[in-house]
C-alpha cells in the first residue's frame, strides 16, 4: 500500500483577464457540426432531416490535450445526459515542445491513431453534433496548424484549436456541479498537460458567473521537461521539486495578487485534471483506478499534500511500482504535485473536492443547450 510503501518554456502569451457573466450566457467559440457534416451525421438536426429535437440523437466532444486525447458521446437525459461511447487515450502529444517548439513526428503519429479510433466511434454511434478542441500543444507548436489540416485529411475530425479563456469556460461548465457548498468565491484548477487554468467563480446562482481567471504555460507534461527530475538521491529531487514549485508560484503570482485570500475556514476548492484523481485515487489507497469512486470525492488537503511530498521523494521505479500510477503516469505526476502545492498556497482550502470531469463535459453540456435554444427557436 501507499502509505506503507512511502514513510526555459516560452512565456505563455495568454494574459489573465475576466469572462464576463455566467457560464450559461458566455459567448464561446462554437465552430458548429464541422465533423457531423464531414461524416456524414445529419448536422443538428433530428434524423428524419427536420431540424427539431431527435431523443435518439447522439452529441459527441472530443479533447485532444497536451498528454491525453479523450472522447464521450452522450445523449440528453433531463436536465444532463448519458455517455453511450467513451475513449481515453495516453497520446503525449506536448512531448519534446519545450525544447524543439514543434509537435513531433512520433506524437502526430500517436495521437492520429487515437483519433483514428475516435472518428470510427463517432460514426459508429451516428452522431449529429461533435465539437473536437485541442489545446495548450497545438496553441503553442510552430507546426500545429500543419497537425491541425492533417488531422482533418486522414481522420474528417477538424480540431478547433480553442483560447485558454475558453479552456477555463469549458473545464469550470463541466465540474462546477461539484463544488461544495458555501459562501463567497470558490477556486476550479485544471491542471493539464501543457497549461494549467485557476477559475476564480461565484457559484450563489444556478450558474457559476467566473470572477477572474488565469491560465499558465506549465502543466504536468511542459514542466517536467524543463525540470529534469529523476535524480539518485532524494536529496536532489526534493531540491528539483521546491524548482518546480517555485516556477509555478511565480507564474500564479499575478493571480494570487489579484483575488487575495479566502476567509479563514471559508476556501472551497475544485480540482479537475489526472493529477487529482491519481492522487485521490491514493488516498484511498485503490489497487485499481475505479472513477465511481473518486468523481465528486472530497479530500482533506493535508492528506494530498503529504502525499505530493511523499511522492516527490520516490525514484521513478518506486513510483511505477504503486497502484493508480504506473509507467504511464511515473514520470509526470511529480510536476502535477508541485502544481498542486502551489494552488493549495494560493487558496489554502481544508478539503478539495475532486473531479473526474471537465472540458468534454462542459462541450456536452454547451452542445446540448445550444440544440436546445434552436429547437425553441423553431417552434416559435
Amino acid at each position: 500500500m501507499f502509505k506503507a510503501m512511502v514513510s526555459g518554456f516560452p512565456p505563455s502569451p495568454h494574459r489573465p483577464g475576466k469572462i464576463p457573466g455566467s457560464l450559461a450566457t458566455a459567448p464561446g467559440t462554437m465552430p458548429g457540426a464541422s465533423f457531423a457534416a464531414r461524416v456524414g451525421a445529419a448536422p443538428a438536426v433530428g434524423y428524419d432531416g427536420n431540424p427539431r429535437y431527435s431523443r435518439r440523437a447522439s452529441y459527441a466532444a472530443l479533447d485532444l490535450g497536451t498528454n491525453n486525447c479523450r472522447l464521450l458521446v452522450a445523449k440528453p437525459s433531463g436536465d444532463s445526459f448519458i455517455v453511450v461511447d467513451a475513449f481515453s487515450r495516453i497520446v503525449r502529444l506536448g512531448e519534446g515542445l519545450a525544447s524543439s517548439g514543434r509537435i513531433s513526428d512520433a506524437a502526430i503519429d500517436r495521437a492520429l491513431a487515437a483519433l483514428t479510433i475516435c472518428a470510427d466511434k463517432l460514426r459508429r454511434r451516428h452522431v449529429a453534433l461533435a465539437r473536437s478542441v485541442a489545446t495548450e500543444a497545438c496553441r503553442q507548436a510552430s507546426n500545429g496548424k500543419e497537425f491541425i489540416d492533417r488531422v482533418y485529411r486522414e481522420t474528417g475530425i477538424a480540431l478547433d484549436v480553442i483560447s485558454a479563456e475558453e479552456e477555463a469556460r469549458l473545464a469550470v461548465l463541466g465540474c462546477h456541479i461539484l463544488l461544495e457548498p458555501g459562501e463567497g468565491p470558490a477556486l476550479i484548477f485544471d491542471i493539464g498537460g501543457g497549461s494549467t487554468e485557476l477559475v476564480l467563480v461565484d457559484a450563489s446562482g444556478d450558474a457559476p458567473k467566473i470572477l477572474d481567471w488565469q491560465s499558465v504555460p506549465w502543466g504536468v507534461v511542459s514542466l517536467t521537461e524543463v525540470e529534469s527530475f529523476d535524480r539518485s538521491s532524494e536529496q536532489e529531487r526534493m531540491s528539483s521539486y521546491q524548482r518546480m514549485r517555485a516556477r509555478v508560484s511565480e507564474a500564479f503570482r499575478p493571480f494570487a495578487e489579484r483575488v487575495g485570500r479566502p476567509p479563514e475556514g471559508a476556501a472551497r476548492l475544485l480540482g479537475t485534471s489526472g493529477t487529482v484523481t491519481t492522487l485521490a485515487s491514493l488516498h484511498l489507497e485503490l489497487p485499481a483506478y475505479d472513477r465511481s469512486a473518486i468523481d465528486g470525492l472530497i479530500v482533506p488537503a493535508t492528506s494530498m499534500r503529504a502525499i505530493s511530498a511523499r511522492l516527490a521523494a520516490l525514484s521513478m521505479p518506486e513510483r511505477i511500482a504503486l497502484p493508480c500510477i504506473g509507467r504511464e503516469r511515473a514520470d509526470l505526476v511529480v510536476a502535477g504535485c508541485a502544481i498542486l502545492e502551489s494552488i493549495l498556497d494560493i487558496w489554502p482550502a481544508e478539503r478539495l473536492g475532486v473531479a473526474d470531469r471537465g472540458i468534454r463535459e462542459g462541450i456536452l453540456r454547451s452542445l446540448m443547450a445550444k440544440e436546445l435554444r434552436a429547437r425553441r427557436a423553431h417552434r416559435q
